[in-house]
């Protein structure tokens, strides 16, 4: 097990805008990878500085104050790029007295369609290198130009193939995509040099697959490298990895307030635990404490203080190890 840890998340931060039960509106930022790129960082601090955000924002105020936020949260953003006339992407988020969340999407000018060409994209892809894992979701390719998903696909396979762990979360929105037959190959071709897949039972069906947690299992427990997460909502979780598959209970939670970031949260724990050296089953018990936390505050990013320290031990005794090293 190698000691260092360094973790470039892909995509696209937005612009956040939440109705509150008042009726007042709050403004924030948000995006799958950089929710899970966020709790990385916050679940990892005792680590030092190890998260990197891959994206490219505009030159407006709110993309100023997009990276001010992201080093706050303690993500890295040297390997964003600046677009000169371009401006982030906004949503807006409602909620229903269960908790469950709906998006409204406004992204037709968002810089970070195009991250992966022009100006700066070549270093920004050679770069990519220096990293021990990359995250990416669906959501992350279905927003860039078919030009900047062709370019990130081909570097993520050949870093793959050169030993980088790419982590993919399906996180499957079929309104980004320009059809399910696009959705299914380029999901079916990630998954082929993909490290561990995180996915919902629903999602099942962008690959083709009955969306059923036994269909699932039948279709993913053939491929000997692939590390699986299946997510089932509030319900378990199913593993399968080495040959093996494991089911592991969610928390029962009195009330849920806001599911925004739960899945994101919960990718954060297991990927940062399984590169501490986790087994998957402990890792995966871990990352539902963090999403149970999440899913009881406002909005994709929580309270630091109410974020569950649930790496603590290994954290330490990394350090020693590092220390001892020095």
């Amino acid at each position: 097990m190698t000691l260092e840890i360094r973790v470039a998340s892909i995509g696209e931060c937005m612009v956040e805008l939440q109705r509150k039960p008042d009726g007042s509106i709050t403004q924030a930022f948000g995006g799958d990878t950089f929710n899970t790129a966020a709790y990385l960082a916050r679940l990892g601090a005792g680590l030092g500085p190890f998260v990197s955000y891959v994206t490219a924002i505009g030159d407006d105020p709110f993309s100023e104050d997009m990276s001010a936020f992201w080093n706050a949260q303690g993500v890295d953003d040297h390997l964003v790029l600046r677009r000169k006339g371009r401006r982030p992407g906004l949503y807006f988020i409602k909620t229903d007295p269960t908790g469950e969340r709906r998006f409204f999407y406004w992204r037709g000018e968002a810089a970070a369609r195009e991250t992966f060409e022009g100006e700066g994209s070549d270093e920004l892809l050679a770069a990519l290198a220096d990293f021990t894992s990359i995250y990416v979701s669906g959501i992350s390719l279905a927003v860039l130009k078919p030009a900047s998903r062709e370019r990130l696909l081909t570097r993520l396979e050949e870093l793959a193939k050169g030993g980088v762990n790419v982590d993919f979360d399906c996180n499957y929105r079929p309104l980004l995509w320009e059809n399910a037959e696009t959705t299914k190959a380029v999901y079916e071709r990630i998954t082929a040099f993909t490290h561990r897949l995180m996915l919902t039972v629903e999602e099942l069906a962008a690959f083709g697959i009955e969306p059923t947690m036994e269909a699932g299992v039948a279709r993913f427990s053939t491929s000997s490298k692939l590390e699986v997460v299946i997510k089932d909502g509030a319900g378990p979780c199913t593993i399968i990895h080495d040959g093996k598959v494991e089911v592991v209970p969610a928390l029962k939670l009195d009330k849920v307030v806001d599911t925004t970031a739960a899945g994101d949260s919960f990718s954060a724990a297991y990927i940062l635990g399984r590169s501490l050296g986790i087994a998957p089953a402990e890792a995966a018990h871990r990352a539902h404490v963090v999403a149970g936390a999440v899913v009881q505050h406002h909005g994709a990013i929580i309270p630091k203080d109410a974020t569950p320290d649930v790496f603590a031990s290994e954290i330490a005794s990394r350090s020693s190890l590092i220390s001892a090293a020095e």
